[in-house]
């Protein structure tokens, strides 16, 4: 299947009464407005009827609201059911009570916003989205993403790059090979090794990506078992972990070589991507989701916040209500036309009959879907702390940390803006490996009371850092703040609210697609297949897409159909991909998948 086949599989699938709300009648809705936006490229299109065009979403993160913004603008009537808040893990959480003199509380977050350059299909969704005298996606500058803290010492990886010639998987080796070279505390014949993997995989036909790679381990693929401790610690788990919350051994090749590519054709300044690392210039909400909020209900969109989704009806082979319960806990039941469940996979789970999972066994292997943890920790300091221009990798850390200086990004002055007056940074971190011991009490951060994971973040930053016992003391540490998703640390029933998909060996042959066999149900979440195949704010975008055309399709409109980015795929590549194919076919190996000179038994 090549890639065009894929994407037409992924997205295109199976696609009746007025909605109403029963005894729930009692929750605000957001007032009418216009009914589509104005933003680049989108003619306003023709006005439905209302008859057949009435949806509910359920879930308002980026799945529902993604989906939501695509519907209204073609004229649907669109209702989100949240049970907590706006905005999902993308939202922002000021820590309660922090703020002083008519200052803002102090801003806390699920864990920082990284937009990479190879994100598509959510900055054009943020170019729709009025802000001032422009849009939100104004609101994305640059920063890098560079540098590596290891061990006492700092580690520059040359990002943007150039190779200063044609593409060729030659000039990807050479390219690759000297910017790692910077990470000169591992041995250079495993660098090699470690580059020419990932020039296999690059030069790799999508379907040997989908019936191999797919299918293998990423710490298998590059022999990460059998390469010294720093291979490890700055080639694989610093990527794996660090980066997008998933252990090697876990992760399938294929997502860890798809997230690698887009990042090296991103830092080349190749296709359509933008600066390979942009953040907000202010909060999450404040910046971004507050003023889509507001868009979409000038859309049209209504809000249920504190509406809590507790089972499907389900009958004659479609969906004929919602049962819900309001904020008051208060239950009824909702129905629409249309269903869109853009909930996480382990809150749609339960909600699932045995019936609808005998009619699409696609939602019956849902169960099979693994997540993992990746939360933020914050520190609020008494002092400026640009550790680093943008993100900051701290390699070896046992708790995989990254990390991002706030302020430096931030329009205005933070201490006029935000807490008490004294608090003038924030250093944003993300704790993505819960499970490994750490060094300061000898416990997983699930063991550690919140005091105690502050603690044990300060001593491994500290360890990582170049003079870091002086760069962060504890005397300019003003407070800090731990994702509340986070419940009953330090106890044997700490649990995670806000858990990731992790894209395990073959786990694309259990992740469904925006359309089910229920026809009148639709999947907007970021284990949905999409083009990315990570769970991340761009593959829950692109998944609401999918649902919103899935109904455009099922409910016989004519309106434009959203446009759905794929990665970059250069075209100088696109014959060797086509030969490599016809090698998987035939049982061969991919062309520049060759033993390096340290290949044990060479």
């Amino acid at each position: 299947m090549d890639q065009s086949e894929q994407s037409s599989e992924n997205r295109n699938g199976i696609g009746r009464r007025s909605f109403v709300t029963g005894a729930l009648a009692t929750a605000a809705g957001a007032a009418g407005g216009p009914l589509w936006g104005t933003g680049p490229a989108h003619a306003a299109p023709s006005l439905v009827s209302a008859a057949g065009r009435n949806v509910a979403v359920l879930g308002a993160g980026m799945g529902g609201l993604s989906a939501a913004h695509e519907l209204a603008e073609r004229g649907f009537q669109v209702t989100v059911y949240e049970r907590r808040t706006l905005g999902g893990k993308s939202r922002s959480i000021p820590v309660p009570g922090t703020g002083a003199g008519g200052r803002q509380d102090l801003p806390g977050e699920h864990g920082f916003r990284f937009f990479p350059g190879f994100y598509q299909n959510l900055p054009d969704t943020m170019s729709r989205i009025p802000f001032g005298g422009g849009t939100v996606r104004d609101n994305l500058v640059p920063a890098s993403l560079e540098v590596i803290a290891y061990k006492g010492k700092e580690l520059r990886v040359p990002i943007p790059g150039d190779l200063g010639g044609a593409l060729t998987p030659d000039a990807i080796r050479d390219y690759l090979n000297a910017a790692l070279v910077a990470v000169s505390t591992v041995p250079l014949p495993q660098i090699q090794f470690f580059v020419s993997k990932l020039v296999a995989f690059i030069t790799s036909g999508p379907r040997r990506r989908l019936g191999q790679w797919e299918n293998m381990g990423f710490a298998d693929f590059v022999k990460a078992s059998l390469m010294s401790p720093e291979y490890r610690e700055l080639l694989v788990h610093m990527f794996t972990a660090s980066l997008v919350a998933a252990q090697p051994d876990k992760a399938n090749t294929r997502t860890m070589g798809l997230m690698f590519e887009a990042l090296v054709y991103s830092g080349l300044g190749l296709g359509p991507y933008g600066p390979p690392d942009q953040v907000l210039n202010g909060p999450s909400s404040d910046v971004w989701l507050t003023p889509w909020i507001n868009h979409l209900t000038g859309l049209g969109v209504r809000f249920k916040v504190g509406w809590t989704a507790t089972g499907f009806d389900y009958s004659g082979g479609r969906i004929t209500g919602v049962r819900v319960t309001d904020p008051t806990g208060a239950a009824g039941t909702v129905t629409a036309d249309h269903y869109v469940a853009a909930l996480p996979v382990e809150r749609l789970q339960p909600l699932l009959t045995t019936a609808m999972k005998a009619a699409d066994p696609a939602l019956a292997r849902l169960d099979r879907l693994e997540t993992d943890w990746m939360n933020g920790v914050m520190i609020y300091l008494k002092e400026p702390r640009p550790i680093a221009n943008g993100h900051l990798i701290y390699a070896a850390t046992p708790w995989a940390l990254t990390s991002i200086s706030q302020a430096q990004f931030w329009r205005g002055d933070f201490a006029a803006k935000y807490g008490d007056g004294t608090v003038t940074d924030c250093l944003s971190l993300d704790l993505s490996d819960w499970n490994t011991p750490g060094i300061l009490f000898g416990k997983t951060a699930k063991q550690c009371t919140r005091p105690q994971i502050v603690q044990e973040v300060l001593a491994q930053v500290r360890s990582a850092l170049p003079g870091g016992a002086a760069l962060l003391p504890d005397s300019i540490v003003s407070s800090w703040f731990v994702d509340p998703a986070i419940t009953g640390e330090g106890t044997p029933a700490v649990a995670n609210e806000e858990p990731l998909l992790i894209n395990t060996a073959g786990s694309w042959a259990d992740r469904p697609a925006a359309t089910t066999r229920v026809p009148n149900l639709f999947l907007a979440a970021d284990y949905v297949r999409n083009s990315i195949n990570l769970a991340t704010m761009e593959g829950g975008n692109e998944a609401g897409r999918m649902a919103a055309n899935a109904i455009l399709d099922a409910s016989g409109s004519s309106a434009a159909r959203a446009r759905l980015f794929e990665l970059y795929v250069p075209n100088e590549f696109r014959l060797l991909h086509d030969t490599d194919d016809a090698r998987y076919l035939l049982g061969l190996p991919n062309k520049f998948d060759v033993f390096s000179p340290y290949w044990p038994g060479r």
